[in-house]
């Protein structure tokens, strides 16, 4: 009998091997998989308040191994862009660099940018984020506009709801 992990785990060959690491270590651990929206990491890199608290524990806990953290390959471009213009480089960088170290990125696809569309969200940029959850078969896609992503076809939470759902 396939476990409820194991019914929502994408296809092997629509995933990089990157992605498959994280998709079969989240199985192995059971821990969720959690793709972080970029207002998530917008948020605790611009120590924006009263939401960088929160998110900050979430990505913490991706950190620790203790959920299997993601990001769209995407979003890391529009992170470094906004940071820099808020802060700087240097600040940028670091953030990223960060990042890196304990997310694994997504790779998207013309066919994800495809499925973006047909899902038919008001953002086209918060349909990729949602294309990009069902890609890497996320749990969760964290999110502090829930709104935005009425109608999407994976579960949006906020990091405090995340947080309390994890315990």
């Amino acid at each position: 009998m396939r476990s409820k992990r194991a019914a929502r785990t994408p296809r092997r060959d629509s995933i990089t091997a990157g992605e498959r690491a994280a998709v079969e270590y989240a199985a192995w651990s059971q821990a969720s998989i959690i793709l972080f929206d970029t207002n998530i990491v917008l948020d605790v890199l611009l120590k924006r308040d009263p939401w960088s608290a929160d998110s900050a524990r979430l990505l913490a806990l991706a950190a620790s191994g203790d959920v299997t953290g993601v990001i769209a390959s995407h979003a890391i471009t529009t992170i470094y862009y906004v940071v820099t213009r808020e802060r700087d480089r240097a600040a940028a960088l670091a953030g990223v660099r960060d990042l890196l170290s304990f997310l694994t990125v997504v790779e998207l696809s013309g066919h994800d940018f495809q499925r973006a569309i047909s899902i038919g969200l008001n953002d086209f940029e918060d349909a990729v984020q949602a294309a990009a959850a069902l890609r890497i078969g996320a749990d969760y896609l964290a999110s502090r506009n829930k709104a935005d992503f009425k109608g999407a076809p994976v579960a949006v939470r906020s990091a405090s709801e995340l947080l309390a759902v994890l315990g």
